[in-house]
């Protein structure tokens, strides 16, 4: 073995002869392979999660401080998984973000919210769900049709009660795709919510030409409110477009009562965050909502 091969060895390489071209090597790295093949079990893991059924929602709520209603909820997907318990969404999402996979537990988490609207409708509650949709599934040519299709094995449920929240980042990849998807969504009554924005460095061009209904404050300004100014003056900043450009602003991640307060003394009424309620199970909404409605009375501004 020569001094090179000797490198590579050490480093966790190996060199590998081509036999298509007689005299020429290629570095095969087995770090990276190993890799690769990791992400290819926790691919077929996934997939098989997704049809076993192991995938769950939890609904976060989002509530009126000024008023005390819940206005709607946000389904957040968890992985039950048979032997590491309740999985966060960081825990697989990140995965399978570049992967068809995407797509596939998307319009799960799309079909199964609708379902649970339809669920809380026969007993007789109305309950907004908002959605999350990623940059992959956004930017499918049949996006609009596959979100139809979906739509239509739920006959009951009011388009308007479903809201997709989409990344500032992944609206400000291709406005004019992102502009005409959401015009067409609108058209069937679907609306549209900017997610974590602040983050993505919109202009207000950009909000000119995205008909979106509500802008969700990313929780990074929210948390560091009390004590940055710049945090602070970002957040009138955004509060002010949300009402020049008539839209709703939610602020999430709104973790004590101070933040709470100092949000509605800026106009932001709005508000989901562990302050109020945690994701929680469907079956657990209303119970919480009993308790919130009781919290809200005592403490009511």
């Amino acid at each position: 073995m020569d001094s090179t091969e000797q490198h590579k060895h050490k480093s966790g390489c190996g060199v590998r002869r081509d036999a298509a071209r007689k005299n020429r090597y290629q570095v095969f790295d087995a770090a990276q392979d190993s890799s690769l093949r990791g992400r290819h079990e926790d691919l077929h893991l996934i997939a098989h999660a997704l049809h076993d059924g192991e995938f769950v929602l939890h609904y976060q709520p989002k509530v009126n401080l000024r008023t005390g209603q819940l206005v709607g909820v946000e389904a957040l997907i968890r992985w039950q998984h048979l032997t590491k318990g309740l999985l966060a969404p960081v825990a697989f999402l990140p995965i399978v973000e570049d992967h068809a996979l995407a797509i596939n537990i998307g319009e799960w988490v799309i079909d199964t919210a609708l379902g649970q609207i339809e669920a809380w409708q026969v007993q007789g509650w109305h309950v907004p769900v908002s959605v999350n949709v990623g940059a992959r599934q956004l930017q499918q040519a049949n996006f609009v049709a596959r979100l139809s299709t979906l739509l239509a094995r739920h006959p009951d449920v009011n388009p308007a009660d479903l809201t997709l929240e989409i990344l500032e980042t992944s609206a400000l990849k291709d406005i004019p795709y992102a502009s005409r998807v959401i015009e067409e969504c609108h058209q069937m009554g679907v609306t549209f919510a900017l997610d974590d924005f602040g983050t993505g460095y919109s202009s207000l061009t950009y909000l000119k030409r995205l008909r979106v209904a509500s802008l969700k404050i990313d929780q990074s300004f929210v948390q560091n409110m009390l004590d940055d100014p710049d945090d602070l003056a970002m957040l009138k900043g955004i509060i002010g477009m949300a009402s020049a450009f008539k839209c709703d602003v939610i602020a999430e991640g709104v973790e004590t009562v101070a933040h709470g307060t100092l949000l509605m003394e800026l106009g932001c009424d709005l508000v989901q965050g562990y302050c109020f309620a945690r994701p929680m199970p469907a079956q657990d909404l209303p119970s919480w909502v009993v308790d919130w409605a009781s919290e809200w009375g005592k403490n009511r501004p």
